[in-house]
């Protein structure tokens, strides 16, 4: 601390090139942070104390392939078992292919095995009695200034109506609320699975996969084998697993995120220590007579060592800094920007310490050549311009 004013008074010497690097590193970390955001977000998926009693029973094949309905009965009756719902994937958009809504047909019963979505006995009610009617989460219904009574229709990329037509349409009965907070489960549609099922003739009785909410945590895995010995060796062979794992494989099938978000952070920060660590260079050549004359004042070998590290390494953690504290202000907008794919945006603790190491490691980097240069430097060869 006792050079620092040095130290900065170096940085900003040349304060048009310090500021474009500057902003290199902060969008460098500000990437870095909503891709952790993003990561994260997807490892905590189906993570919830009401997510550990519930089981997810689904095609071991495939997740697009479907099951029969008459399987309820019999999930219903294995031991342990307190509650069955079943779902189908319906796959909605508003107006634009591009605004995609996670909409589901669901059992009369889904919201009994998800006491974490609120909806009050007067919507609730209204659903119950309206086969065309939906319920729809507060954050979409913001979203999109829907109204309770408003006919909203929703196109199906994949299912036609009976008309032969991939556009729907239903009528808004009531509002969802997530008591956790959920922005996933606050962004979706549910819809009656009867209506569904009676509609699109590419169904015909089949659910997409069951969930199933266990009495007792502790027998959750005993639970799910018996659940799957009641198909074994059929032609609906199923997978029943915990919501966080039947979560995480869903996700894996579509892309690895992990693997996407190391590859493109190793690109950035690849790029960013070129980029920096040719600044640096540049910095200490434009300044060996100033290096020399400190040499000359009494400066010691290791000390200017530590002023040209300190300088890089102050560098990397103001633009690193700055960067994490703007990926906070937007994580506020950013479960919503996804739909609530991405629930999971503050920066904790954990990403901070990644990303003051990150940018202290890199500072280190990127300032040990020019600092090793200052350090060997001749104060003859130096002022001479040698």
């Amino acid at each position: 601390m006792k050079y620092l004013h040095l130290i900065w008074a170096a940085l900003f010497r040349r304060k048009t090139r310090t500021i474009l690097t500057l902003l290199s590193i902060i969008m460098a970390f500000l990437l870095f942070g909503l891709l952790d955001a993003v990561r994260v977000s997807f490892e905590d998926a189906g993570k919830s104390a009401n997510g550990a009693e519930r089981l997810q029973t689904g095609a071991r094949l495939s997740f697009i392939q479907t099951l029969p309905k008459s399987l309820e009965p019999k999930i219903a009756a294995v031991s342990g078992v307190k509650d069955v719902a079943y779902a189908n994937w319906f796959g909605g958009a508003y107006q634009d292919p591009h605004n995609q809504v996670f909409t589901f047909a669901v059992s009369d019963n889904y919201l009994d095995v998800y006491p974490e979505v609120l909806v009050t006995p007067e919507d609730r009610k209204a659903f119950n009695e309206d086969l065309n009617g939906i319920l729809a989460g507060e954050m979409l219904i913001k979203k999109y200034g829907w109204k309770i009574g408003d006919t909203i229709p929703l196109q199906s990329q994949i299912f036609p109506n009976q008309e032969g037509s991939k556009n729907w349409s239903f009528k808004l009965v009531g509002v969802m609320k997530s008591k956790d907070g959920d922005a996933f489960q606050e962004g979706m549609v549910l819809l009656h699975w009867k209506k569904f099922d009676e509609t699109t003739p590419y169904n015909q009785g089949e659910v997409g996969w069951y969930i199933s909410r266990v009495k007792d945590v502790n027998q959750a895995d005993r639970i799910a084998r018996d659940i799957d010995a009641l198909s074994a060796n059929s032609d609906h062979e199923t997978k029943t697993q915990t919501e966080e794992a039947a979560t995480r494989n869903w996700i894996k099938q579509m892309a690895d995120i992990g693997l996407i978000v190391t590859s493109i952070m190793g690109a950035v920060f690849f790029t960013l220590v070129l980029l920096t660590g040719n600044t640096m260079m540049q910095a200490v050549r434009e300044r060996t007579s100033e290096l020399a004359v400190l040499k000359t004042m009494g400066f010691s070998d290791n000390k200017v060592l530590a002023l040209v590290l300190g300088e890089s390494v102050l560098l990397l953690l103001l633009g690193g800094v700055i960067g994490l504290a703007l990926v906070s202000a937007i994580g506020m907008v950013l479960p919503t920007m996804s739909g609530g794919m991405i629930n999971n945006t503050h920066v904790g603790i954990s990403s901070w310490a990644l990303g003051i190491a990150l940018a202290s490691g890199i500072g280190v980097l990127i300032g040990a050549l020019p600092a090793l240069r200052a350090m060997r430097l001749n104060i003859v060869d130096a002022l001479a311009g040698r």
